[in-house]
């Protein structure tokens, strides 16, 4: 995982943003994420997520971007709605990047989703993430 930015988020673009609910019925991103092409579809839909209480993912495709002055605002379409989510100058941008087994290392900064217990009690987990120069926001 490296770092991105605004400028790399499209129309078109299939991103993940962890969001929480505000006070005024809006969505305010904690980070977003953008997939890589290779990884369009992955867990589309909006559903809970457990980055802090009340937090919610939301994964799916970027229909229109507006600048306003509480940053940028997206709407992202899923499969069954979307919704519109504020981006703050602060949320973390991140994207995947290839990366090689040498880079899990003691100390790494890593993030593991859906590791599944296997019959002899290790976890089996379809990737891990590792920050490169920055720790997963997830």
């Amino acid at each position: 995982m490296v770092k991105a930015s605004l400028a790399d988020v499209k129309p078109g673009s299939y991103v993940g943003v962890a969001r929480l609910p505000q006070a005024d019925s809006g969505q305010k991103a904690r980070e977003l994420l953008i997939f890589p092409e290779a990884m369009r579809g992955v867990a589309e839909g909006h559903y809970g997520w457990n980055l802090e209480p009340a937090s919610m993912m939301t994964d799916g495709n970027v229909a229109q971007t507006v600048a306003t002055t509480a940053g940028h605002v997206l709407t992202v379409k899923y499969k069954d709605g979307e919704k519109q989510i504020t981006v703050p100058a602060e949320a973390p941008i991140v994207t995947f990047v290839p990366g090689e087994r040498s880079e899990l290392r003691p100390g790494a900064a890593i993030f593991i989703a859906a590791a599944r217990p296997q019959p002899d009690g290790t976890l089996q987990a379809p990737r891990i993430v590792v920050g490169r120069g920055i720790e997963p926001p997830m």
